[in-house]
């Protein structure tokens, strides 16, 4: 039986977020299962985040303390992060957001352990063999060591 799923979604998703949404309801809807929406940015990114949303408050002439920002916040505001959990709520899909800050396919397979996922959707783009094996393929790395199924959704070819 399906319960949870775990959505991994990253900022290059945003081309092929709807087949994503897509696949996660065809999996959900009819077994009732939590979608765990996983929005995972490496360090570098999270302190650029970081410092755009403290600039945006300082534009808008808030006086916030300068602390850290909990990644699920950031998980919320980044596209299509945002979209993908309206989508599925619409759908009558429960959602679930996660940030987390670290290197991509480790965290989404900590994630699929700790949330004890039934299976992982990734989202992925036409690589040849020697791409894969040059530059990595985090959907592959997934694929590798999730400790469940893993549904690919390649990028389409239009």
């Amino acid at each position: 039986m399906i319960e949870t799923i775990l959505l991994a979604v990253g900022s290059g998703d945003g081309d092929r977020f709807e087949e994503l949404t897509q696949q996660a309801i065809d999996i959900a809807k009819p077994t009732g299962a939590t979608v765990v929406l996983a929005h995972v940015i490496s360090a570098d990114e999270y302190e650029d985040e970081v410092q755009s949303y403290h600039d945006a408050i300082d534009r808008m002439g808030l006086d916030l303390e300068q602390g850290g920002v909990p990644p699920e916040s950031l998980a919320q505001e980044t596209e299509p992060v945002g979209e993908i959990a309206e989508e599925l709520e619409a759908a009558g899909v429960d959602v679930e957001i996660r940030g987390i800050v670290g290197d991509q396919a480790d965290e989404i397979v900590s994630l699929a352990d700790e949330v004890d996922a039934d299976n992982v959707i990734v989202g992925g783009r036409r690589r040849s063999p020697t791409g894969k094996a040059v530059f990595g393929s985090t959907a592959q790395q997934v694929m590798l060591n999730a400790p469940c199924p893993v549904t690919y959704v390649r990028q389409g070819t239009a």
